[in-house]
This record gives C-alpha cells, structure tokens and sequence, in this order.
C-alpha cells in the first residue's frame, strides 16, 4: 500500500506504507458441543459392558470407544475450553478426560498384564482406580453446587454409578454391576438433555431449562 504526500516544494511524493498486519480471530465457540458428546458416547459403551451386552471376559469391548473417541474428544474440548476463558469447563472436562482414559489403561494393562499385577490383586487393583476416583468425582460435586442444577445432578449419577460399580466389583456381583450400568445410562441421558441445551444455543436457539443452582451465594 502507498500514499503520497507532498514535499517541502509542493511536489507529490510516493511513500511506501506497510500493509497493516491481519488480525487473528479470537478462539469461540462453546466446547461443550465436542466435550458432552464425547462423554455420552463412552458412557453408553461402558454402560453396555456394566448391563451384559457383551460377555464378562469381553469387557475390552468398549475400549476403542472410550479411548479413541471420549479420551480424545474430552482433550480436545477441554483445550479449546481454555482457549475461550473457560476454566472451571475445561477442569471437568480435562479431568474427565483423565477417567476414561486411565479407565482404558487399566483394562489394557490388566488384560494384557502390562503391570505385572498378578490374577489374586486384580480385584483390589480395581477398587484402588475406582475409590480414587470416587473422591475426584465427588469434589467436583460438590463444586457445582453453584451451577444449575442439571450439572449437579449428573455429577450426583456419576457418584451413584461408581460406587455401585465398586461394590459389584468386590463382591462380584453381577446384579450389582448391571444396576450399575443403569445408572449410567441414566446420566447418559442428563448429558443429551445438556447437549441439546447448548445446540440449541448453537443454532441461534434458547437454552433448555437447566433448573436453579443449590447455592446462591
């Protein structure tokens, strides 16, 4: 680009001007739209696995799922989560990222005897994955008690799930685990009705109901 000024004697000038530098868009967008579907579509699988869909000794059937697609798909939106600002969605989210894919680990590796952990502590192997992260989840229960309560109860669900899942694990119970399995359908489902909320928002709609926030202050 150029412009041209005059000079001390009034005769035009061509000054060369550099091309101001394009701006770069600021990251948008709401990373729920990848980070819900992502965690429906392992809590569906893993929820198949819990109800006996598929044989006990097949329970690496819902591994791909869980680590190529929730895994993945929960990393990517919490990084574009942190992009826009959104720090307390992309913590669940990243953490929830760290469930699944550690859960997929601890199959891999007990199925293929990656941690040489031998069959009599396999069980409590299990229980140590599964109390572990029922203390994470319930801190990030109670943490969403200042948000509409549609969170706070999936977060409540998911509390349910895994302490049904590790007590049908130390007892061996495979009614237990399948009431287990049942229970993550059922937070499956509060994830779709979250997920529609925000396409809707997406698509130039309202937000669905969400309920108030147990904590107000």
């Amino acid at each position: 680009m150029a412009t041209i000024d005059a000079d001390a004697q009034g005769a035009p000038e061509l000054r060369a001007q550099p091309a101001a530098e394009a701006a770069v868009p600021a990251v948008t967008g709401d990373p729920s739209l990848i980070g819900l579907p992502s965690f429906i579509v392992g809590s569906v699988a893993l929820g198949l696995v819990l109800v006996g869909y598929v044989p006990a000794a097949a329970v690496g059937a819902s591994i791909p799922v869980i680590v190529a697609a929730t895994g993945l798909g929960l990393v990517i939106a919490a990084v574009w989560a942190a992009a826009v600002g959104q720090s307390a969605v992309a913590g669940v989210f990243g953490i929830f990222a760290g469930f699944w894919l550690s859960y997929g680990m601890l199959v891999l590796g007990l199925t293929h005897n990656w941690f040489a952990i031998v069959a009599a502590d396999a069980l409590h192997t299990q229980g140590v994955f599964l109390i572990s992260w029922l203390v994470v989840i319930g801190m990030l229960t109670l943490a969403t008690l200042r948000l509409p309560i549609a969170y706070t109860v999936l977060f409540v669900l998911i509390e349910i799930a895994l302490v049904l899942v590790l007590i049908g694990t130390l007892q061996q119970s495979a009614g237990t685990l399948k009431v287990a399995g049942v229970v993550v359908f059922v937070f499956a489902a509060v994830g779709v009705y979250l997920f529609f909320s925000s396409a809707s928002q997406a698509t130039g709609g309202k937000a669905l109901p969400l309920g108030q926030p147990l904590l107000h202050s």
